[in-house]
């Protein structure tokens, strides 16, 4: 495994579970001993699978209702057998398709007010598969299409919006991962007989194929970005392994690392924006997670997250879903059997100290929009996803007067020369004015919490400074200071320079908006303390851990 030290701003996200009281308790967690991760999460619910007698079923929650699960609560069951897997259609929170040991896949409306009473009529029935459903995978860019696998060795490629099979392609072996690729015009497969396939998914045409992992244990795969796969598996020692490959030539692996020695299948979460695979096995109480580049080894090992209860499945929520006023950059849900079963939230962290949108963590992400219709795709087009920018999400402190202050800035320029040198000193005046003109010139109408850095905010207040001590409400305009002796004729010209001011310009609102940044300025200052003394520590238990 490489473990090479390499400068990375991903480097120190840390991992931290949520509180109890934001957690999810007492679920009946299926105990299937089918290699899947048992759980779906989007940012509007969290679904489980459970156990249930005489079916099969899953749990579906509001991501807001945390705390302990009442044992009676409606469940979604319509199959007639153990539900296997499930996965949130990625263009609508509110679908959700299911594959079961019935043979069959359904797709489930979620009512919008959530589930009341047990849902048992589907969206759709469909059916084909001769045996168990064990993997369903949603297009990552066209809406309605739909992929499920089974032990029957078939891939079927569904139109979800008249149910009916598109693709059916047949295998060699079980199958035992499948990943789309980000444009969805490619599918990866890891088959029993250690083989990975990629498949065009239209006409079933193999593209390529080599060997995979030598185990004869369950392997993974996961298509990422720029034509690279990433799969997890066994050695003829049953080690567990990672590999990175070249989607064009699959007889060698880009690079292949051993992780440990224990059993359990390991699945790869990809998230795109950050170029970062998190692996979670089933089992394990730890969760591993690594930064994909260009360079060799191509995988680089970046932390770990370590707990003491062992994992019975993972849910992986959408970079749409995560807080990015806390610079979280992925947030993964991990089911165990801990207080009658238990869904707990994982969120990793990238710790920063500046306080504003941080836009080299938030790219532009995938949107819940679908790029495609399913008739499109089937007609051979494909299309980049749709983005969606990240800043929409992030709640930052905005002056409420930035707009005044912006137009109180030109007055400089009308004050006669013996106050203005009275005021402030004469080598003070250039640097003011130039920083004038770059903030009128760089944001004259974007948000602040736009900004990409925090000079605008440290130039603002110094325009402002300069009118403050000159004009003030309280400050008497009498007219008798026209008769007074001749060197004091030069204070005639402010009242002419008051007539220039801008219309709702207010001095005592700026010095109100002045205190209040003061105080606000103090208070980060602490935090920013109180965060730097706790990375310092987290720094020294990770040293620690690792000398140990």
């Amino acid at each position: 495994m490489s473990r090479v030290v390499r400068q990375s701003k991903f480097r120190h996200t840390f991992g931290k579970p949520e509180r109890k009281d934001q957690c999810y308790d007492s679920i009946r967690i299926t105990k299937s001993s089918w290699d899947s991760t048992f759980c779906s999460v989007n940012p509007k619910y969290v679904a489980i699978i459970t156990e249930s007698a005489g079916g099969g079923s899953f749990l579906v929650l509001p991501i807001k209702n945390t705390g302990r699960v009442d044992r009676d609560a409606p469940l979604v069951a319509g199959h007639k057998a153990a539900v296997l897997d499930i996965e949130f259609c990625p263009f609508n929170d509110d679908i959700i398709a299911s594959g079961s040991e019935d043979c069959t896949v359904k797709v489930w409306l979620i009512p919008k007010d959530g589930i009341k009473e047990p849902l048992t009529e589907p969206l759709r029935d469909l059916m084909g598969h001769q045996r168990r459903v064990g993997i369903v995978r949603w297009h990552p860019v066209a809406n309605n299409i739909l992929l499920s696998s089974g032990s029957d060795n078939g891939i079927f490629v569904w139109n979800v919006e008249d149910g009916a099979a598109i693709t059916k392609i047949d295998l060699p072996d079980l199958i035992f991962s499948i990943s789309w690729n980000p444009i969805g015009n490619k599918i990866a497969t890891m088959c029993k007989d250690k083989i990975i396939r990629i498949i065009d998914p239209r006409n079933g045409k193999l593209l390529q194929e080599g060997k995979g992992h030598e185990g004869t244990k369950v392997s993974q795969v996961k298509y990422l970005k720029n034509g690279k796969l990433f799969t997890t598996g066994f050695s003829r020692l049953s080690e567990r392994q990672y590999a990175v490959w070249d989607e064009n030539n699959l007889n060698k692996p880009m690079t292949l690392e051993k992780i440990d020695d224990s059993n359990g299948v390991m699945f790869p979460f990809y998230d795109q924006d950050t170029n970062m695979v998190y692996l979670c096995g089933k089992g394990d109480s730890v969760i591993r997670y690594f930064e994909i580049t260009d360079e060799d080894p191509y995988c680089f090992w970046l932390n770990l997250y370590s707990s003491s209860t062992p994992a019975r499945g993972y849910g992986y929520m959408p970079k749409r879903g995560v807080d990015v006023n806390k610079n979280e950059i992925a947030r993964i849900y991990k089911l165990h059997t801990s207080s009658g079963g238990t869904c707990e939230p994982i969120s990793f962290t990238v710790p920063r100290k500046s306080e504003l949108f941080q836009s080299d963590l938030y790219p532009d992400t995938i949107s819940d929009t679908a790029a495609l219709e399913a008739d499109d795709w089937i007609q051979d087009v494909d299309k980049e996803p749709l983005l969606m920018s990240m800043s929409e999400g992030f709640v930052g402190y905005i002056p409420p007067a930035l707009s005044n202050v912006r137009k109180a800035m030109p007055i400089k320029k009308a004050m006669p020369g013996k106050v203005t040198a009275s005021a402030t000193p004469t080598k003070a005046e250039p640097p003011a004015t130039a920083d004038h003109n770059s903030v009128e010139s760089e944001t004259p109408s974007k948000p602040l919490r736009t900004m990409p850095s925090t000079p605008a905010a440290s130039k603002t207040p110094a325009p402002v400074a300069t009118p403050v001590p000159v004009y003030k409400p309280s400050e008497p305009q009498e007219p008798k200071a026209v008769a007074e002796p001749e060197p004091m004729a030069p204070v005639k010209a402010a009242p002419p320079s008051a007539a220039t001011l801008p219309e709702g310009m207010d001095i005592e609102q700026i010095l109100s908006d002045i205190r209040k940044l003061k105080i606000i300025v103090k208070g980060h200052e602490k935090r920013i303390k109180t965060l730097e003394d706790k990375l310092a520590q987290y720094e020294e238990e990770v040293t620690d851990e690792s000398e140990g």
